[in-house]
């Protein structure tokens, strides 16, 4: 009998091990937020947003900017992926712009995209932000 309660334990820790080592445990989409240019920068003549995107999984999540509806690449700083305790990946994105671009762009967004998966999107109006 107890040869028998040593082989079924076995058997469920080794399910167990094979469920998290091999598992598939999903994607998770990170959550975004977007900060827009402080009244400072604005008077300097510069627009500089900061996009973070938290608790996403896997750690592949790409994050990109569209300035008026056009993708923008110029005057973009990506931070690398940090894990978190939590076993998911944060990362920041900056795009700096002058100030006059910023107040003409309609809109400002962050997109965090990844492939084969619906990207999430955070958007700011230059309008409705306060000055």
């Amino acid at each position: 009998m107890n040869t028998v309660r040593v082989v079924v334990t076995l058997t469920v820790i080794n399910c167990c091990v094979f469920r998290l080592g091999f598992g598939d445990v999903g994607v998770v989409q990170p959550t975004l937020s977007l900060l827009p240019p402080s009244r400072v920068e604005l008077e300097q003549g510069r627009a500089a947003l900061l996009c973070l995107a938290t608790g996403g999984f896997p750690s592949d999540w790409k994050l990109g900017w569209k300035v008026g509806g056009s993708s923008m690449s110029a005057g973009v700083s990506d931070s690398p992926g940090v894990l978190g305790k939590d076993a998911t990946y944060s990362r920041s994105s900056a795009l700096t712009l002058p100030a006059d671009q910023w107040k003409k762009a309609g809109s400002v967004s962050c997109e965090a995209s990844r492939s084969g998966q619906t990207p999430v999107t955070q958007t700011l109006n230059p309008d409705q932000c306060s000055e």
